[in-house]
């Protein structure tokens, strides 16, 4: 019989350090953080429009593909970006609102 209480089990603090630390290297975005659209590219990926809205990234290509939020196709490959303007329109801002975001 083997001793199940030496095994590894991480606290919750080195389980949320963990977190944080996927998060900054994700560049994934956290309750605590305040959405600077200024600071968005043009053409935001996949990850990036999916972080933003919080779904999945397969819920982005379903919505592209049935005309809810356009991709564009960028190369050979066919990757996808989605435009600012369409993704802040699905968060109900428009241009006009980037500046009450920043707040």
């Amino acid at each position: 019989m083997t001793d199940r209480s030496s095994s590894f089990s991480p606290t919750s603090a080195n389980a949320t350090a963990l977190t944080e630390e996927q998060q900054r290297k994700t560049g994934r975005f956290d309750d605590a953080q305040k959405l600077d659209v200024n600071n968005l590219p043009d053409l935001l990926t996949v990850r990036e429009v999916a972080d933003l809205l919080r779904v999945s990234p397969l819920t982005i290509k379903r919505w592209g593909k049935r005309g809810k939020l356009p991709a564009i196709r960028i190369n050979s490959r066919g990757d996808r970006r989605y435009k600012k303007e369409a993704v802040l329109w699905l968060l109900g801002m428009n241009a006009g609102d980037e500046e009450l975001a920043e707040e």
